[in-house]
């Protein structure tokens, strides 16, 4: 009993954000609320928001928009602030600073807080809060109950041909499998037609193949359906499945928004660059303002701007550090540069190898798994680098 009660509560969230069943709605069952105007440039935007608990201020001053139907993520590790923002954005916690505009309208300023039921937003819980006395039917029809039977029959039936929902809908939440269950929560909050949906951690509860495969079925619902949406995961692989835009987000701040491409290829500091992928940094010397060298030969990159002025007569030889992914690093048996393997990871179609350099430093290499070396084995490798990102040398600790 003490277990449902617990299951209950936590779907009092829930019933907040389903209450959208507006105070007026139209015969064929689109809903109207005057805090929509029409056609925003942007569904949601976040202007310099900050948020505390007490004096710890967990959100930091940010700022970013979403247009009409894109996919944004807040992606970043455990602590540091991305579902205290999603609770901001949902009406669940007030700020202290800045506002929250979803639809053109403001939502969230110090001293207004929109209620969640207003918002026309719809949300997916980590924990999907599916109603354990309803069976799937009804859980997708919960927020439509100003609609007629057969308008919200009708809108259900659509849903569950959006979701890919199969089987029976007089089935409960417990008899259905974990991705069954995901896809009823989003078509529980996909009923209404909310301007936006928020998904918190949505696939944290799946097994790792039906995490990935749920991702990119969710990312083609959503943009069948025309919705735009806002994450928040720490799985950079979730992200870049399911966003157009990702935002990394690092102790209530965000170090970069951007798309996938750009935090992997062009990341604007090292937290990004360590965060996003894998890959190690080797010492170089700057060249002039486009070039670095490493000890594997010269690269083209973007070199630090503090390095950049005057690098070609200075002749001073600037240092920085180069990040280099698993990617550049290419196997080439007829190669003259070589490496030692230290260490390997089979991971089906691809080994990751760690290979030690001349100098004792350490690369990673994604290599085809027909070519299984073994531990201790000198290989020939290359570099092909299409991207090369430098930085300062970072400080020594202490």
């Amino acid at each position: 009993m003490g277990k449902f009660i617990e299951k209950c509560e936590k779907t009092l969230k829930t019933l907040k954000i389903l209450a959208v069943e507006l105070d007026s709605g139209n015969e064929d069952g689109n809903h109207y609320h005057p805090l929509s105007p029409p056609q925003p440039s942007s569904v949601l935007e976040v202007s310099n928001v900050s948020q505390a608990y007490g004096r710890e201020v967990v959100v930091h001053d940010l700022s970013f928009t979403l247009a009409p139907g894109s996919i944004g993520c807040i992606l970043g590790p455990s602590g540091c602030g991305k579902t205290t923002l999603l609770r901001c954005i949902a009406g669940f916690e007030p700020v202290t600073t800045g506002e929250i505009s979803v639809g053109g309208v403001v939502v969230s300023r110090p001293g207004l807080v929109v209620p969640p039921e207003k918002r026309r937003i719809g949300m997916v819980f980590q924990d999907y809060a599916l109603f354990p006395h309803l069976d799937i039917a009804a859980n997708i029809a919960f927020g439509l109950r100003s609609m007629d039977e057969r308008a919200r029959g009708a809108r259900v039936d659509e849903l569950v041909t959006l979701v890919g929902l199969g089987g029976s809908l007089s089935a409960y939440p417990h008899e259905i499998s974990g991705g069954q269950q995901q896809r009823v929560a989003l078509a529980r909050a996909l009923a209404p037609k909310p301007d936006l949906l928020l998904l918190d951690e949505p696939f944290s509860n799946l097994d790792v193949d039906l995490r990935e495969r749920l991702s990119l079925e969710v990312r083609d619902i959503l943009n069948a359906s025309g919705t735009t949406a806002v994450m928040v995961t720490h799985d950079q692989y979730e992200a870049f499945a399911m966003a157009d835009e990702i935002g990394v987000m690092r102790e209530g701040r965000i170090e970069q928004w951007d798309t996938a491409y750009n935090l992997y290829h062009r990341p604007v500091n090292r937290f990004v660059a360590d965060f996003v992928g894998q890959g190690v940094f080797l010492p170089a010397r700057v060249l002039n303002d486009h070039q670095v060298e490493i000890e594997l030969g010269v690269l083209n990159g973007f070199i630090p701007h503090e390095c950049q002025s005057g690098c070609d007569v200075c002749g001073k030889g600037c240092s920085a550090e180069v990040l280099l992914r698993p990617d550049d690093i290419i196997h080439d048996d007829a190669s003259a540069l070589q490496a030692e393997v230290v260490h390997k990871a089979f991971r089906g179609a691809e080994i990751m190898y760690t290979l030690k350099l001349g100098s004792g430093r350490k690369v990673l290499a994604l290599v085809p798994s027909h070519h299984n070396h073994t531990l201790g084995e000198r290989i020939g490798i290359r570099l092909d680098v299409d991207h090369v990102v430098a930085f300062s040398p970072s400080l020594p600790s202490g």
